[in-house]
């Protein structure tokens, strides 16, 4: 270049995708990194158990261990654990499965709605969710190319999802309905016969239902409707489950799919090119959790509904409307009584009072005026927690 000569700038390039650029960030992770940086916080933010691990399912991994299980499985998972999964669901649900080419496990349910999405949507492929919904289900329908059509629930219908309110968001681009109840963040379950209109407008327009059961074993005084088990449903249904929640095994990252052969094929095709196998530990740990696990699940269960109740009568005491959570670990209540936003009621509680809990729009738009509490946590806290929730509510109340 000869001297004193000028040289063209080159237009700068992001280096990052336009789907990554156009992901906003989860409204709930900004708050743990928040917390992180506190002392004497009492959280009611982090979904999940306070509970270790039954040492049983522990001791089994402990076993594998000694025993050199430290190898890959098969893509689908181990045979054994597909089994075990097959096993639980006809003798909860009345709903078969062959495992060897119906159920794939997965690193986590988060992985499986990955996998589904990735699998079912071609690029304007529209998906409609219930909200609010949980966090990850938006972000993983604009990952795969798909675009995101809500359908709004309200507290007037307790924030069920109802047929007709999905059904009429159906276009031609429409190529599935995402649901998962019991419901993060409100708690809210769905009764059968709304259930079965929701499957019946699945049926009518020929759409695949995903259906995320992780909280299923975490109701309270109703029953859980499994969906692959309502009439007709099975064929057009992506079942995703695991032992994260019921088992206390959140950090063991283990999950699963059960669907249609040609579906569960298609999401193992994804899964062997990004995960391979879940991990081979957290699948023999998960077996044990299956066949032997369920005297701590119903102990834990107990647990958590006596922690529902006393959070739920201490949100409406103070004056935090509070629709009766029938299902998970969490209670949505109303904060329009303090004049403040989601995101504005959640920052100065943290701040004042060390008490964290979710703003409600992070899980949509129809979450503003609300945050969500979670209750798996011990009842001396949550109690402390109510303590400081009051003073907070008196102080700004309008």
């Amino acid at each position: 270049m000869a001297a004193g000569s000028r040289q063209t700038p080159v237009a700068q390039r992001s280096r990052l995708s336009e789907r990554v650029r156009q992901l906003s960030p989860s409204g709930i992770r900004r708050f743990f990194d928040l917390i992180a940086t506190m002392e004497g916080v009492i959280s009611l933010g982090v979904g999940e158990p306070d509970f270790v691990t039954p040492w049983r399912i522990r001791e089994a991994a402990i076993h594998a261990i000694e025993k050199g299980f430290t190898h890959y499985t098969s893509n689908f998972g181990l045979l054994e654990l597909r089994q075990a999964v097959a096993q639980n669901l006809a003798a909860r649900y009345g709903v078969e499965y062959d495992p060897a080419r119906e159920i794939l496990i997965t690193v986590g349910v988060s992985e499986g709605l990955d996998l589904a999405m990735r699998s079912i949507l071609d690029p304007g492929d529209e998906v409609i969710i219930p909200e609010p919904t949980y966090v990850s289900y938006i972000p993983c329908v604009t990952l795969a190319g798909g675009t995101f059509v809500p359908a709004p629930t309200s507290v007037e219908n307790g924030f069920k999802a109802r047929a007709a309110d999905i059904e009429a968001r159906v276009t031609p681009r429409t190529r599935a309905i995402v649901v998962g109840y019991p419901n993060n963040p409100t708690g809210a379950v769905i009764e059968r016969a709304e259930f079965k209109k929701i499957a019946e407008v699945a049926r009518r327009h020929d759409l695949l239902l995903v259906s995320d059961e992780i909280y299923d074993r975490l109701v309270y005084g109703v029953q859980h409707v499994c969906v692959a088990a309502l009439p007709g449903a099975r064929e057009r249904t992506i079942l995703l489950g695991g032992m994260s929640k019921a088992y206390a095994m959140t950090g063991w990252r283990i999950g699963f799919a059960a669907a249609p052969a040609e579906i569960i094929e298609g999401m193992m095709k994804v899964h062997q090119y990004t995960m391979l196998c879940a991990p081979t530990l957290s699948q023999l740990a998960a077996v044990e959790a299956l066949r032997m696990g369920e005297e701590d699940v119903l102990r834990m269960m107990e647990e958590y509904d006596r922690r529902r109740r006393i959070i739920v009568r201490g949100l409406n005491t103070i004056g935090l409307p509070c629709v009766e959570p029938r299902g998970a670990f969490y209670a949505f209540p109303s904060i329009r009584a303090t004049g403040l936003s989601s995101q504005q009621f959640a920052e100065k509680l943290l701040m004042e009072e060390k008490v964290a809990v979710v703003p409600g729009d992070a899980f949509g738009p129809s979450g503003e005026g609300y945050v969500r509490c979670c209750y798996a946590v011990a009842a001396e806290q949550i109690e402390e927690a109510l303590v400081r929730i009051g003073r907070f509510v008196q102080r700004h109340k309008v």
